[in-house]
């Protein structure tokens, strides 16, 4: 990792620190994950969410290798400072401030046992109220699955039927019933340790008719995982940062330092970094802390994709409010984000020669920003071409086409680009529209102007694009792969 990576412009005015920030379209690049739950879930809640910046897309976040503690009878516990608590793995007994019901039975290995049984000694005095809790044990591996049979098959959906394209959903997944019903754009695999975990996922993912499609996200939470990294990165679409149990696991002078390696390795691999637990105050208070909203901004001068918001969407009071002051801390943010050090750096990694791809990539947000250009449109298939091009980070929002192509599995015949559309939305700055899967992407003349057309109308009505504007545009013409700058006339 780099020593200089928090990227700054300088200097910055004061007094533009008092400037009023101004209203966009596009509210950040920096894109904003809200967590569907009780105080989120009305379609007006929803709706304002989506109006102030929250993304649109799907992610079914795994139960995975964690541990629980299982509370049936649903009744608080309290648990007192200097007493002892026993850990059991015997789920039928009833939980109570002496005895805690756990899903596992390896804590037993440890030298102060009971048969069975462990004996803690209890360090604060808490209440525990709920049916479910979940259980940390620092750096030790739990011989649980990372994708389990509740993951794959049965599990217990709060409330399925607010099936809603638009959030993160948390609860005890059900990917073979619901996430094939509702075509997951993403799975959020928690507990990542190594490699094989998203590779067995992926596998599970495979048989599912069009969750073959689905992208993985492995969820780094732990020291097994930190250690795996590269691998894991290497296998998996994107990385999310758990920063609430990794901040556990490591003691909290590291997290940052781990935040910053590990999302500048995504960026340099061209796969989002999703940060998580940033603003917690806000699930009971209308405003962040100073330090909240400092982390905010850092998150993004790192190079972060996007911020997952919890509990505060999920249960908190103030969910639309919430997502409205992230997004203007992350477009503060980019607005001093050192685009220029960033490209260097990226082309400096990547290296020569460059994949024909990535050189065209790279050169269109060279010129994008040479020319000051006002948006850069990318027409796609796959959506990998507009991807690269928000690798190199620039500064103006990239409008990504995507082309649908028409496919069969021998039975019926169907369109591509619907699910390569909206797994765009996770990506900083990428902004993606669905064209007309009568013009194929790699078409000439009359029929790229018709398409070309529709994305600057587009651009137009979003407000992104002016009368003498400059667009960069990035397609295919025939075999070859085409960068041209264009000037709008009145």
């Amino acid at each position: 990792m780099h020593a200089n990576h928090l990227l700054l412009e300088e200097p910055i005015r004061m007094a533009s620190i008092l400037e009023p920030s101004k209203a966009s379209f596009f509210p950040a690049m920096t894109k904003i994950v809200g967590t569907l739950g009780p105080k989120s879930r009305s379609v007006e809640v929803i709706s304002g969410c989506l109006k102030v910046g929250m993304s649109g897309t799907v992610m079914l976040d795994t139960v995975g290798a964690e541990l629980q503690v299982v509370n049936k009878c649903e009744k608080s516990i309290s648990l007192l400072a200097d007493g002892f608590v026993v850990l059991t793995p015997y789920q039928d007994q009833e939980a109570s401030s002496e005895l805690l019901p756990i899903n596992f039975n390896g804590l037993a290995k440890v030298s102060e046992v009971k048969g069975d049984d462990v004996v803690c000694m209890i360090k604060n005095s808490a209440t525990l109220a709920g049916s479910l809790f979940t259980l940390h044990v620092s750096q030790i591996h739990i011989d649980l699955p990372t994708l389990s049979d509740k993951d794959k098959e049965v599990g217990s959906p709060i409330e399925a039927s607010f099936v809603f394209l638009v959030l993160v959903l948390y609860f005890d997944t059900v990917i073979s019933t619901w996430g094939v019903k509702n075509k997951i754009d993403f799975l959020s695999l928690s507990y990542t340790r190594h490699a094989e975990d998203v590779r067995h996922a992926r596998d599970h993912l495979s048989k599912l008719g069009d969750l073959h499609q689905t992208q993985i996200f492995a969820k780094i939470e732990n020291v097994e995982g930190l250690n795996h990294f590269d691998e894991i990165l290497q296998e998996a679409d994107g990385i999310i940062l758990s920063r609430g149990n990794l901040g556990i696991d490591l003691p909290p002078e590291k997290v940052f330092l781990f935040q910053k390696a590990a999302v500048y390795k995504c960026n340099m691999a061209g796969k989002p970094a999703v940060i998580t637990r940033v603003v917690d105050s806000m699930t009971d208070n209308l405003r962040p802390t100073r330090a909240e909203a400092t982390d905010v901004a850092n998150a993004v001068l790192d190079g972060s994709d996007a911020i997952l918001l919890g509990a505060e969407t999920l249960r908190g009071l103030y969910p639309v409010e919430t997502i409205s002051i992230v997004g203007k801390i992350c477009a503060e943010a980019e607005k001093v984000f050192n685009q220029d050090l960033y490209f260097k750096k990226t082309v400096k990694y990547v290296g020569e020669p460059m994949t024909h791809l990535e050189s065209i990539a790279s050169s269109a947000v060279r010129a994008a920003i040479k020319v000051k250009a006002s948006v850069i449109i990318c027409f796609t298939s796959s959506g990998r071409a507009a991807r690269l091009i928000a690798k190199y980070r620039p500064t103006m929002p990239v409008l990504s086409v995507v082309i649908p192509r028409l496919k069969t599995n021998q039975l019926k015949w169907s369109f591509s680009g619907a699910f390569e559309a909206r797994q765009s939305l996770i990506v900083r700055g990428l902004f993606p529209m669905l064209a007309d899967p009568r013009h194929p992407a790699e078409s000439t003349s009359a029929t790229n102007e018709s398409v070309l057309k529709v994305a600057l109308d587009h651009g137009k009505a979003s407000g992104v694009i002016k009368s003498h504007d400059r667009v960069v545009v990035c397609q295919k013409v025939g075999d070859a792969s085409v960068v041209k700058i264009i000037e709008l006339e009145d």
